[in-house]
């Protein structure tokens, strides 16, 4: 919240996240996986400046390619303000303005980033003063990402990623983000997953309805050991990610090779976060996959949620 009695002007930050590990249960009857995923929130930041205006308007800019990005009511940032005015009964507008810093369409959690920065900055300039708690309730509604990037840090997501437990990191992780221009169809990879489970069902373990994360993940993390950290990653979609993009297997091989410890599909992908040893070896793998023509960004975690940087 903000001390300041009645700001026309809010702006907010909150961070982009990777997926540690993603374990993905077996498909229900309701076409839904229950999941079981480790989140940590990366150094690549949105920003929202919600300024009082007449209705819901938006306007988008970025460090990052924003091409594509929708301006009406598709975008989360827009739901998340009309959610918040609906269950609030606030009649005021907002114009937002989105400044980007996560890749789009790359499984980084950028629309649910701009989707919590949005209610903690209309909560402010609207003074409605909702709670952290139902603030969390609302950003559920909006997708199963958003939650987190109102918190940050690092955390245990179940459910459908929406139902969070903090988990105890220490340190500093560095990471190398690659990016693709072609983005993935997250329905489209669990569809897949799905196609491969069935076809292999004979040859693999039973999955379960409700998965677990690995105890490796929870002793790396409290350690704040890179190395074995990087043991520890894993990602159930990655399989049906690679199958749909097999150039993403040709990314992760280089980036171990230009010195990451290792590389992962994050989420649903198409983007692949490298795991470093420190900060100066995610410089000199971000230099190598840049000289080698990739989009490639980097960053690192834990940092916290949504945060309010000035009131005005």
């Amino acid at each position: 919240m903000t001390d300041e009695a009645n700001p026309v002007a809010v702006r907010v930050r909150a961070p982009g996240k990777v997926n540690l590990q993603l374990a993905v249960g077996e498909l229900q009857e309701d076409g839904y996986h229950e999941l079981a995923t480790a989140f940590q929130a990366l150094s690549l930041i949105e920003e929202i400046t919600a300024t009082s205006a007449e209705g819901i308007s938006l306007s988008v800019s970025g460090t990052v390619d924003v091409a594509g990005v929708p301006l009406d009511e598709s975008n989360l940032a827009y739901r998340a303000a009309l959610l918040l005015r609906e269950r609030t009964g606030v009649t005021d507008g907002v114009h937002l303005n989105i400044h980007k810093g996560v890749p789009v369409a790359g499984g980084m959690g950028g629309g649910s980033a701009d989707a919590a920065a949005t209610l903690v900055a209309c909560d402010a300039l609207w003074a409605t003063n909702l709670s952290s708690a139902e603030l969390h309730t609302l950003a559920a509604e909006l997708g199963a990402d958003v939650p987190f990037s109102l918190h940050g840090g690092t955390a245990m997501g179940t459910g459908r990623g929406d139902e969070l437990s903090p988990m105890l990191s220490q340190g500093r992780f560095d990471w190398v983000l690659v990016t693709n221009d072609e983005g993935l169809s997250t329905p489209r990879v669990y569809g897949e997953l799905d196609a491969i489970r069935q076809r292999l069902r004979a040859d693999l373990p039973v999955v379960p309805a409700q998965p677990h994360l690995g105890a490796d993940l929870f002793h790396a993390l409290r350690a704040g050991d890179p190395v074995r950290l990087a043991d520890a990653l894993h990602n159930d979609l990655q399989a049906a990610a690679l199958s749909l993009r097999p150039e993403l297997a040709v990314v992760i091989d280089l980036g171990v090779r230009e010195g990451a410890l290792a590389g992962i599909v994050s989420g649903s992908g198409p983007t692949v976060a490298l795991l470093c040893a420190d900060a100066e070896s995610a410089l000199e793998v971000h230099v190598s996959m840049t000289a080698a023509g990739y989009n490639s960004f980097r960053a690192h975690g834990p940092v916290a949620g949504a945060r309010i940087v000035s009131a005005v």
